[in-house]
């Protein structure tokens, strides 16, 4: 009986081994559960077997051997349950970490967060201070959403890891706490646990801005802000507090652009710079856009990305000519780098945007030249777009629409370019009632678009179709509140044709309260001003809509004023800026023309 055990422990001695490295190939450390998928906050170790040498196989008797064995082939054989059972009592017996690891491996394998808890709690009970164990525990609990109790493995896991290592576990916290239901307490609970942090110079930038972005998650964007500014007071050369003003900027909360502006007095980094030009650019302030830009291109002038949001600063401004040198200088910068698909696709925007400026100019055979440059794999829908905008402005509007409907679309999201690209083109052409056509069918794709259902609206009020307009606006209205370019445009046309203006008011107000800074909602502002009669008040909000873009629409509106306020001189001033801008911008014509001015 003696000989016949002592024989199998031998015998199957090189299986148990074989067993539990394959385990490890195969699942790895595998520090999350499998329903949750959150990054580590710190790398695992990896496990070594029970059995191995350094483990604990001098200690183990015959019968444990055996029970680890037993439950590695359970496992293997479909028997998850067993094995578990099996591995969890053979780490009870023998207070093994690597036997306790691989329980709870087994128990999430079986997606048994419960088990694996069980599992995990005698771990930490056997190894207090395990850093591993802490973090499993930690996830485990995340899983099953018992935010309250996670406050102490945290704890545990930063008080275990060097001063160094900290911030990167700081800063996975917030994508970790992702999926909780209640966001607020575990913000309120990751500060408990970062107190020390909090309290700790060194670390306290870190720890304020993992503790803002907790709270921007649970919808606190006060207290986003508050941390902010605590994050920036302790560091005011650190990052991390300028990139969370960012998000709070985005999110509307005007007040953390201080934050951005304070870092960015320093020495920044230039990508951090170059993110608040983009989402001034997003929130069309062109001007403060392009003095960022110009700071970025002057710091970094080897760095291509800089130019070309230069240069499309400088086309969206009409200034064709500066954007064409600015888009030949990003090209010779983009030789100078290794072969990539990035390095392809931002050629291909060069090479488009060169091809737009070309038309702009009437040069159609400079247009087809850059476009013929464009390599067959690079963005054939949007290359096709432009030859098709060509043959449009030669008078070829069938063909154009026939070579965009030709283009194979792969996706629903590509078939709406096209046929956004196809109500464009009869857009341009005067044919406001079939372009409205062709894009309504865009929006039937998806319907609950509101940017398309803008672009929609917006048709439908040049078509002449009011009722229609306001209807799309209001739908947008009602389905995103915060949506302010359907309140500033339904404001304005509501304004624009001397309607409802109290009404109209109070939706350009609500649109200025969700984007204070963006000159289109101020020059809707007093216009609304200026159909109310309140003519001096108009006039001071158009001249600071001017003031931050000098735009040929706002220049409309405000020479207007000026014309009707007597000031003529400057009126005309005005509008010969504007027309140096865009002398075909509707809108400016139409004004100028109707009060028989000659700027």
């Amino acid at each position: 009986m003696v000989q016949t055990l002592h024989f199998r422990i031998a015998t199957l001695a090189c299986l148990v081994a074989a067993a539990f490295t394959a385990q490890a190939q195969v699942f790895g450390p595998q520090a999350a559960p499998q329903a949750q998928q959150a990054p580590q906050t710190e790398p695992a170790p990896r496990a070594q077997p029970p059995g191995t040498p350094g483990g604990m196989q001098e200690q183990l008797d015959a019968e444990l051997f055996y029970e680890l064995l037993v439950g590695e082939m359970s496992a293997g054989q479909g028997d998850p349950a067993m094995g578990y059972a099996l591995m969890l009592e053979a780490a009870r017996r023998s207070g093994d970490p690597q036997a306790y690891r691989r329980a709870t491996q087994m128990a999430l394998q079986t997606r048994s967060a419960q088990s694996a808890l069980i599992a995990v709690r005698a771990w930490t009970r056997a190894e207090p201070a395990s850093s591993d164990a802490n973090r499993y525990l930690l996830r485990i609990l995340v899983t099953l959403n018992r935010t309250a109790d996670t406050a102490e493995p945290l704890r545990n896991i930063l008080a275990a890891a060097p001063a160094h290592d900290r911030p990167s576990i700081m800063g996975a916290l917030p994508q970790l706490y992702a999926h909780v239901s209640d966001k607020a307490l575990a913000a309120q609970v990751v500060q408990q646990a970062l107190q020390p942090e909090l309290d700790d110079p060194a670390l306290a930038p870190a720890a304020w801005v993992t503790v803002g972005r907790m709270r921007l998650a649970a919808g606190d964007q006060a207290g986003a802000l508050q941390a902010a500014r605590s994050a920036q007071a302790h560091g005011a050369s650190d990052e991390g507090a300028a990139l969370l003003a960012l998000q709070l900027l985005k999110g509307g909360e005007t007040r953390a652009e201080a934050i951005v502006k304070r870092y960015l007095a320093g020495e920044p980094l230039p990508e951090v710079r170059m993110a608040y030009a983009r989402q001034l650019l997003e929130a069309q302030r062109l001007s403060d856009a392009q003095a960022q830009v110009d700071i970025a291109v002057r710091e970094q002038p080897e760095a291509p990305d800089g130019w070309l949001i230069k240069a499309s600063l400088l086309l969206m401004t009409n200034q064709l000519d500066k954007a064409d040198a600015v888009l030949q200088h990003f090209i010779e910068l983009l030789a100078t780098l290794p072969e990539s698909r990035q390095r392809q696709n931002v050629q291909t925007q060069a090479y488009l945007m060169l091809a737009q400026i070309a038309e702009k100019d009437g040069n159609i055979p400079k247009a087809r030249m850059w476009l013929s440059r464009i390599d067959d794999g690079s963005d054939t829908l949007g290359t096709q777009m432009r030859y098709a905008s060509l043959l449009a402005r030669q008078g070829k509007l069938g063909e154009a629409r026939a070579l965009l409907r030709a283009v194979p679309a792969a996706t629903p999201q590509e078939e709406q370019r096209k046929l956004q690209a196809e109500a464009q083109l009869l857009r341009e052409a005067g044919d406001l009632q079939q372009a409205y056509a062709v894009l309504d069918k865009a929006l039937a794709l998806d319907p609950q678009n509101n940017d398309l259902a803008y672009d929609l609206a917006m048709l439908a009020e040049k078509a002449g179709m009011a009722e229609k307009s306001e209807q799309l606006l209001r739908t947008i209205i009602e389905r995103a509140p915060d949506y302010h370019h359907a309140l500033n445009a339904l404001g304005y046309t509501l304004a624009d044709r001397g309607e409802r203006l109290e009404e109209a008011l109070d939706l350009v107000e609500r649109a200025l309260k969700l984007a204070p800074d963006d000159p289109y909602i101020i020059d809707s502002l007093g216009w609304v001003e200026f159909r109310m009669g309140q003519h001096d008040k108009a006039l001071q909000t158009l001249r600071r809509a001017y003031t931050v873009q000098r735009d040929p629409e706002i220049a409309a509106h405000l020479g207007e004023v000026l014309w009707t306020q007597g000031q003529r001189g400057e009126a005309l001033t005005v509008w010969r800026e504007g027309l140096r801008a865009d002398k075909d911008n509707e809108t400016l014509q139409n004004t100028i023309r109707r009060l028989g001015a000659k700027p």
